[in-house]
């Protein structure tokens, strides 16, 4: 085997690993403070649950032998059969027995199964303080395995020509996930946000975050793990990854210079949620583009992202719904932008990544790229949504998907939780909390 490459691979799964709990810390200091635990909660809930599925068949589905380009055979691996190393491959492996360059197939299992975590997690945002958990957890397993395994089949299955139809048919270029990761769990989001509806005043009284420090800490990690999220994407540890590492950095930074200035005009102040969320906003836009463009072109991507993003947060009031954290405004607008811009950015020096591609039409080409990445891009975006919808409402005609209006005035930490992340003035213990020791008036005066 080649180790560099395994532990690349290894170390990049770790990362993106970490980004999860950066995102329930960037969500958590974003909520309100009687929300604090239940919006870190989903996140921990769905790395819990997606983990199992994923070895269990979710692996399978995704990158299994594939049916027409639409769904990998459910139990070709199922519980990871096929893909354990046996007592023959790692005797060959000690002495070095093996094709130079290869990497463990289950390293790669490994790699791919954090960003079905994330991408679940992703979701909750849309849906803070007014999710029953359990109901929450039982829309993350069902998401995930009739949309987010079968759309990762779609966009990461190269096959030889006979994987994805996203990947090996239409051929659009998405690096890391800007179509399966960020307009899949930002189309989804918009959707829960519709069938669970707004929070209690919503719009009439202010929602702010209840810990910046917490927010600006998680959007660090999550800028930190991405460089797992795309560097080790294309599963080599050579010049190429060093090419995404610095198209990630760069376009991040241009990201939040662009939504800094946005606030600073039109608002008078930039603030540190806008750095947190111009962060978010441009490692989102730089993921499906970060090995088919040029530093420079990162750079416009990112700028592009973080001053589009920075007006699209705003939707919600105006289109009347509630997407709590701004994933729809962050999540599925930066994923189009950088889903899009590639038809205008794609490089040809970026070709040792994308041989064989157009380019983009500010590098001598034409519109070539367009209908790749609109068809992609925009297919993920009504199949995630129709699918969320029907889930979520099925939940919620069924055994309830949002807590009652007394629960969510009383605190969604205390009622599904029985736990208060503060303590404010004697009430709450950061522990076990009964209902008996916290009343909703109390608690609301807080």
């Amino acid at each position: 085997m080649d180790t560099g490459t395994t532990a690349w691979i290894l170390i990049s799964a770790t990362l993106v690993l970490l980004m999860t709990p950066g995102l329930a810390m960037f969500y958590g200091g974003m909520n309100r403070h009687r929300g604090v635990l239940n919006m870190m909660m989903m996140s921990f809930g769905a790395l819990g649950l997606i983990s199992v599925l994923w070895v269990l068949y979710g692996y399978s589905v995704a990158f299994g032998t594939s049916n027409s380009g639409f769904i990998g055979n459910f139990t070709e691996y199922w519980g990871f059969a096929g893909l354990m190393p046996g007592a023959e491959q790692l005797q060959a492996e000690a002495i070095g027995d093996v094709a130079s360059g290869s990497y463990p197939d289950i390293a790669f299992a490994a790699f791919q199964g954090v960003f079905a975590v994330i991408t679940v997690a992703l979701i909750s945002g849309a849906i803070a303080d007014r999710a029953k958990f359990g109901s929450w957890m039982i829309f993350a397993g069902i998401w995930a395995t009739v949309v987010y395994f079968p759309v990762a089949h779609w966009v990461f299955a190269f096959q030889d020509g006979e994987g994805g139809w996203i990947a090996d048919g239409i051929e659009a270029i998405d690096l890391a996930g800007g179509t399966a990761v960020h307009i899949n769990a930002g189309a989804a989001a918009l959707a829960l946000a519709l069938v669970l509806g707004k929070r209690k005043g919503f719009g009439k009284e202010p929602m702010r975050p209840n810990n910046l420090p917490l927010v600006m800490l998680g959007a660090g990690l999550l800028w930190f793990g991405w460089f797992g999220f795309n560097g080790a994407s294309f599963l080599t540890s050579d010049g190429i990854a060093a090419y995404v590492w610095v198209n990630t950095f760069v376009a991040t930074g241009a990201a939040v210079l662009g939504w800094l200035v946005v606030e600073k005009l039109r608002d008078g102040a930039s603030t540190s949620l806008g750095a947190a969320s111009g962060v978010v906003a441009g490692l989102v836009a730089i993921t499906p583009a970060c090995g088919a463009v040029t530093p420079v072109g990162a750079i416009f991507i990112g700028l592009i992202a973080g001053v589009v993003c920075a007006f699209a947060v705003g939707l919600k009031y105006k289109l009347g719904f509630d997407d709590s954290l701004d994933v729809v405004g962050v999540h599925l607008v930066g994923g189009l932008v950088g889903t899009l811009l590639i038809v205008l950015f794609a490089a040809p020096s970026a070709a040792a990544a994308y041989d064989g591609y157009p380019a983009g039409l500010f590098y001598g080409g034409g519109l070539e790229l367009l209908p790749r990445q609109a068809g992609g891009a925009f297919a993920v975006l009504a199949y995630s949504f129709v699918l969320a919808y029907l889930i979520g409402l099925l939940i919620e005609k069924t055994i309830g998907f949002r807590i009652s209006e007394e629960a969510e005035a009383e605190g969604i930490d205390s009622t599904e939780h029985a736990e208060a992340a503060y303590t404010f003035s004697g009430i709450g213990t950061g522990g076990f909390a009964p209902k008996s020791a916290t009343s909703s008036k109390t608690e609301v005066s807080a």
